[in-house]
């Protein structure tokens, strides 16, 4: 499928997601949330595509949903039922490692979308912020359930109220993001932290993924079961097999991705 808001790039098992509508800072419109949805249930659910790189084109990651294409008086809740959660729900449904490439401003819902991922890695240069109450709404896209884990509730509510904008420094240090990349290259610079998981166990990163969203609801005994269900089926798997001989043999391991 050919997109009109997206670019896609792929590049050893890795696919590059771009946002694309650089000239208003890839705010969210109707037609990109579709294109998004179908993309991440589409070419990035592909067996060959074992990492995805989620990032915006231009200065932006994203600035949010694009406030001058939606009507006053639309219903929202059904706006983001609609176009919203299927993308908020296809990341959290791949079973591969989703990064987000943090390369600008990431406000609002585009905030919301960057904590939907499983990684989040920024550029020196980049800042968020949440900005709903500025305008009188409250958090959505998924910002209120991830930023609350991530962060914790209280610096949650502290973004939330005041909508201040935190800078990349700001972000490592209370667990907004993960990692910030100082480079001169950002966009090749991130892209190969997600080729470098790309060429990982993937299977074995899909059950970590699971086991840690699990972790939030479980209690202890549960956990423990649903950790012996996912070592039970990545100990059967191919790459913990090369894995463990590439151990034994003391070289690098070659994952096939099964």
């Amino acid at each position: 499928m050919t997109y009109r808001h997206l670019t896609l790039t792929e590049r050893d098992g890795a696919l590059r997601v771009a946002l694309d509508r650089p000239e208003v800072l890839n705010a969210l419109n109707l037609e990109l949330l579709a294109e998004l949805a179908d993309a991440l249930t589409g070419p990035a659910a592909e067996p060959r595509v074992r990492a995805v790189l989620l990032t915006g084109t231009g200065r932006a990651f994203c600035a949010g949903a694009d406030l001058g294409s939606t009507a006053v008086d639309a219903d929202i809740g059904a706006v983001l039922e609609g176009y919203y959660h299927p993308v908020v729900r296809a990341v959290a449904a791949l079973e591969k490692p989703v990064v987000a490439g943090v390369n600008g401003v990431a406000a609002g819902a585009g905030l919301s979308l960057a904590a939907a991922c499983d990684v989040r890695v920024a550029a020196h240069t980049a800042t968020f912020a949440l900005g709903f109450t500025g305008i009188g709404l409250a958090l959505d896209a998924g910002s209120s359930y991830f930023l609350s884990r991530l962060i914790g509730p209280g610096r949650t509510l502290e973004l939330a109220f005041g909508n201040r904008r935190v800078d990349a420094a700001e972000a490592l240090r209370i667990g907004l993001v993960e990692r910030v990349l100082d480079g001169p290259d950002f966009a090749d610079d991130v892209m190969g932290v997600v080729r470098a998981l790309a060429s990982g166990p993937t299977l074995a990163y899909a059950l970590v993924k699971a086991e840690v969203r699990a972790a939030l609801d479980n209690t202890l005994g549960e956990q423990l079961a649903f950790e012996a269900e996912a070592q039970a089926r990545a100990g059967a798997s191919d790459d913990a097999r090369e894995g463990i001989r590439a151990f034994v043999e003391k070289r690098a391991p070659r994952y096939g991705g099964r």
